[in-house]
């Protein structure tokens, strides 16, 4: 009996060592190998859904879209009727996005009569004018919100946004309607090509598939174009691949779903279709914020290593991390060696990412480094070099540039009501930096040593 309750309770530490390894010891673990990484990516994954900023950002922006269909619509229609495609274009729509054809043809008859009243002139100018805005609006929170995942401080000027998404609506009629010719050609062509007998089946696979890599073409775009910043193919492919699939189960559980919705009609009435079309929005747009992020993490992945120990740093811990980031760029600097950029220190001293990135722009702000300019927008992309005299400098004086520069004595009598506080807290800077002022920054060991990765696992478990 007693070895039953042993074996259970070795099995039961096990678990919980495994799952604390796996929820919050993977961000410890500095290894690169795939194993790492892809537990770190679904870790990512599940934190992410469940991340209440991403949804709170998928709700604003099931606000706009519903602000934003009719106009995007009328848009859409009134070019395709200019070149007579409307009904094409009303047949694909209603094939991308087959869950919600209750919601689309409401939406077809406002459009409608959207665009009667402005032919009739009642919209010329205003009616114009909140279209465009509607739009802009929408796709300008898609941009936010990818910059915000992808740490993006500027987004694209006002001039640029018109011109950059106007063009998406532009050239969005052409590409469906050039879209719904190929279908065509290809159901043709595989009919007179094939059997009778396997034509049909044959075209229903082919032209799935072929959906379903549009829809995957069509993510990864959008984690491209979208966000204002360089974004790698290959990353942007595996995010739009795995969005992708998710988008078209999602659509087959709401087609299949709505068969037993009764309830709803009950409830709402010629209404049904509403609730049911925000939790499609909602969740269409969470998952594709989720593709933002696991784009994100795919090619930056160790930016999430030690997050909740860097949110929760303590100052003593950042001013060392600090002045070894100034005797690396210093050191080099005194060696003749190329400087690195943000991501290269990360890499080959074994810190990470976002607490170089930390210390590197504290750094600049104080003035002891600058950015040598490339033509690569992505600040982390930038050498960083020393902008002082590093064969004068000394640990000292490091602590004092971070001790003292930045904003202070602004607020009224602080120094008068606190004054006997000040004077302690002074001279403790005071000792701290005149023990270490003679000691010069270049002449401090940097170089790490090897991380050996048996220690890792057995530190994590």
């Amino acid at each position: 009996m007693s070895e039953r309750k042993v074996s259970k309770q070795s099995l039961v530490d096990r678990i919980m060592t495994h799952w604390e390894y796996y929820s919050k010891g993977i961000w410890r673990d500095t290894r690169n190998t795939w194993r790492v990484n892809a537990i770190k990516t679904i870790n990512l994954s599940v934190r992410s859904f469940l991340d209440r900023d991403l949804q709170s950002q998928a709700c604003a922006l099931t606000y706009r879209t519903l602000l934003a269909i009719v106009p995007a619509l009328a848009l859409l229609f009134a070019i395709g009727r200019g070149f007579g495609f409307q009904n094409i274009m009303e047949s694909q729509i209603e094939s991308y996005l087959p869950s919600q054809r209750m919601a689309l043809h409401a939406a077809f008859g406002f459009v409608d009569s959207y665009l009667e009243q402005a032919s009739e002139g009642i919209f010329v100018g205003v009616g114009i004018v909140f279209l465009l805005w509607t739009l802009i609006s929408l796709l300008s929170s898609v941009e936010d919100s990818f910059n915000n995942i992808w740490q993006v401080p500027n987004g694209r000027s006002f001039w640029r946004k018109m011109t950059d998404y106007l063009a998406i609506f532009i050239v969005l009629p052409v590409l469906m309607i050039c879209s719904s010719g190929l279908t065509l050609l290809m159901s043709t062509s595989l009919k007179n090509l094939l059997p009778t007998a396997f034509a049909e089946p044959a075209t229903t696979i082919i032209i799935d598939g072929a959906s379903l890599v549009l829809t995957w073409l069509f993510f990864a775009g959008s984690y491209i174009l979208i966000p204002n910043t360089k974004v790698k193919p290959l990353n942007a492919l595996i995010a739009g691949v795995v969005v992708g699939t998710s988008f078209q189960v999602l659509q087959w559980l709401f087609v299949s779903g709505q068969l037993y919705v009764s309830k709803y009609n009950a409830i709402y009435g010629s209404f049904s279709f509403l609730p049911l079309m925000l939790i499609w929005l909602q969740l269409t747009w969470l998952i594709t914020l989720i593709g933002g992020v696991l784009c994100y993490a795919s090619q930056n992945i160790g930016e999430f290593n030690f997050g909740d120990n860097i949110k929760n740093i303590s100052y003593e811990y950042r001013r060392q991390v600090m002045i070894v980031i100034m005797a690396i760029i210093a050191k080099r600097f005194s060696q003749s060696k190329s400087p690195l950029t943000i991501d290269e220190i990360a890499i080959e001293y074994k810190i990470p990412v976002n607490l170089v990135t930390i210390a590197v722009l504290r750094l600049r702000d104080v003035g002891l480094i600058n950015f040598i300019e490339t033509p690569d927008s992505d600040l982390t992309k930038h050498p960083v070099q020393p902008s002082c005299d590093v064969s004068q400098l000394s640990v000292g004086q490091v602590i004092r540039h971070l001790q003292e520069t930045g904003d202070k004595d602004f607020i009224p009598q602080f120094d008068t009501n606190y004054s006997e506080i000040i004077k302690v807290t002074k001279r403790v800077t005071t000792a701290m930096i005149k023990e270490v002022d003679n000691i010069p920054l270049i002449t401090l060991d940097i170089s790490p040593n090897e991380i050996d990765e048996q220690s890792i696992i057995n530190q994590q478990n």
